[in-house]
């Protein structure tokens, strides 16, 4: 939702407001000529005729009809019915055989595609405070499972990335009270980071970010370090100091470069500066890729001689292990089939569990623009969660709660509102659901002074089948199969979102993930109040049910409390094999069979 869903509501809500607010009150795009919000091509649309033309259906669009956008194009407004989304959005369906990079290059050329990333082009997206939150919860749990650590002062955590998402890192580093240092190539990332004061120091001096990284870390202060360098350099500098000193300069690491578009500048090779990166990149475009791929050779090779020391690593879901596979970096696990690497993914191993147990980022976006608004808004949702916590939950889920009202309950001092006034809180079912009724309730009264749009990332419990990032943590098979994310949006649309959306790409890259999201209006209306009812249950439990059919432990648990708060809800049930010799007698006749 930032920052076009408000733009659209102020047409959509108030079509004869007049003049607009600025369009850079909405934008705060990573390249704004070509509409492009953030992972160097996720676009809101393909280009700006195509937002003039959205606006005009807009402001004189009813409730009785629906605009449905193909890829960025408006194709119009189609006779629909007020219980109907008014949007409907859909980016990058392609035939599966034709869902290749290749293929992406040639369509989007053509204009008849486009690469909506996740929440770029399903008008979701809230800056990196859309990130921040997740990041967090990552940080601490891997300090917690990794390391012991419920306290991360003295951990330092090492990785990449600067950018519209991955920007967050910095900002997540400091809540989580660690020592982060985060590289970045780019000096114009680096220092809107620090002037937004999400990134407290810089420096491109690798000594004097190992005397930094020392002290910080023996004082256990809590510091967000941008290094301006390849992150390369850093890791193979933090090596070279373990084997002068002994000394392991780094607890925590992981990467969150642009993978998902390596050849088009999403990762720098660290053989070149910046600026000549991006000259061979339009020069010798061939170069260029033989040259990542060398780097990425560099990069594992740093992080596994750490690893072997006690780094602890994990993919972000930025297709890091693919693409160094792919670079024929030593990141498969011995013994493993293809495709299993020796470092998980972050889903896999930290947030998957929490995704089992419904929690997802939940976020809203108060449509008056003002602080004030989304500070009440921040009240509101403080009071909710104390209250469902005071009522005692089941304790798997208790450590959640602790964690999203703490984080809740601070949000505003940290600053993180970049563009509209939006907040993002993991959240289960219930949470999600009181949230709602209590936001629409405050827009009836009058205590907040306009419309509510709530929505999520499509990063979640239902909205994303992705096998090495949202969906790797689910091992019946079904990972790469794309059911869910489908379902969702069909079932999001005919249970009261105001609008949806279905994207092939995003995060881990084109052909590698579909996903979804919506965005729904709390107008203070009883109707609103209902759909939010209906079509955020389904939303949470679509996921959890399938990945408790899967064999999710904590995902069987929440959707057997989830069934018994509603009786109308019946979800298919797995029944275990608890018999341990009937599994190995199965398999061992499977095996018997294959090789005859």
């Amino acid at each position: 939702l930032l920052s076009l869903p408000t733009f659209l509501l102020f047409v959509y809500l108030c079509p004869s407001f007049s003049p607009p607010p600025p369009l850079s009150f909405f934008f705060p795009l990573q390249y704004p000529h070509e509409l492009v919000t953030y992972g160097t091509t996720g676009q809101v649309l393909s280009n700006w005729a195509q937002f003039y033309i959205v606006m005009k259906y807009l402001s004189g669009m009813t409730e009785d009809q629906t605009l449905v956008m193909c890829s960025g194009h408006p194709q119009g407004l189609f006779p629909s019915n007020p219980n109907s989304p008014r949007l409907v959005i859909s980016n990058g369906m392609m035939v599966p055989n034709y869902s290749s990079r290749d293929m992406y290059d040639k369509y989007f050329a053509l204009g008849v595609t486009m690469y909506g990333q996740m929440t770029a082009g399903s008008y979701c997206y809230i800056g990196p405070q859309g990130i921040v939150h997740g990041t967090v919860l990552t940080v601490v749990g891997a300090g917690r499972k990794y390391l012991g650590k419920q306290d991360l002062r003295g951990t330092v955590f090492v990785t990449s990335g600067l950018g519209g998402m991955s920007g967050a890192q910095a900002k997540a580093a400091v809540i989580s009270g660690c020592v982060g240092v985060i590289a970045e190539v780019s000096r114009e990332a680096l220092e809107k980071r620090h002037k937004q004061g999400w990134l407290m120091e810089i420096s491109d001096d690798l000594d004097q970010c190992i005397q930094r990284i020392r002290t910080a870390r023996d004082k256990q202060d809590a510091l967000s370090l941008g290094y301006h360098g390849n992150v390369v350099d850093l890791w193979e500098r933090l090596v070279e100091e373990y084997n002068r000193t002994g000394d392991l300069l780094v607890d925590l690491g992981s990467d969150q470069t642009s993978l998902h578009n390596a050849f088009g500048g999403g990762y720098y090779p660290v053989q070149l500066s910046f600026e000549e990166a991006q000259i061979m990149l339009k020069t010798n475009p061939q170069q260029f890729r033989k040259l990542v791929q060398e780097s990425l050779r560099r990069h594992v090779s740093a992080i596994n001689a750490l690893a072997k020391q006690g780094l602890k690593f994990w993919d972000y879901g930025n297709a890091f292990l693919k693409e160094a596979s792919d670079a024929g970096a030593d990141v498969e696990k011995v013994g493993a089939s293809a495709g299993v690497y020796r470092y998980p993914s972050y889903v896999q191993d930290i947030m998957g569990d929490i995704f089992s147990s419904g929690f997802g980022p939940f976020r809203w976006v108060c449509t008056s623009g003002l602080a004030c608004d989304l500070e009440k808004t921040d009240k509101i949702a403080t009071d909710v969660l104390e209250n469902i916590l005071s009522k005692g939950v089941p304790e798997y889920v208790q450590q959640q709660y602790e964690d999203n009202c703490k984080w809740i309950r601070e949000a505003g001092k940290h600053e993180l509102v970049v563009g509209s006034q939006a907040r993002i809180l993991y959240s289960d079912c219930h949470g999600r659901m009181a949230l709602a009724k209590a936001f629409n309730e405050a827009v009836a009264s009058g205590k907040v002074s306009a419309p509510i749009v709530i929505s999520r990332d499509h990063h979640d419990v239902s909205g994303t089948d992705s096998p090495y990032r949202e969906t790797s943590n689910i091992t019946d098979g079904s990972k790469f199969c794309a059911d869910m994310a489908v379902q969702n949006v069909i079932g999001d649309s005919f249970r009261g979102a105001t609008w949806v959306a279905l994207h092939n790409g995003g995060g881990v890259g084109w052909g590698e993930v579909v996903n979804g999201g919506f965005g729904l209006v709390l107008d203070g209306s009883e109707a609103a109040g209902d759909r939010s009812q209906l079509m955020l249950e389904w939303d949470v439990c679509n996921g959890v049910s399938r990945r408790s059919w899967a064999g999710n432990e904590n995902a069987e648990r929440t959707v057997r409390r989830a069934m018994e708060a509603n009786p109308l809800l019946q979800v298919t049930m797995p029944h275990h094999v608890y018999n341990p010799a009937l599994l190995e007698s199965v398999l061992a006749a499977a095996a018997t069979s294959r090789s005859k």
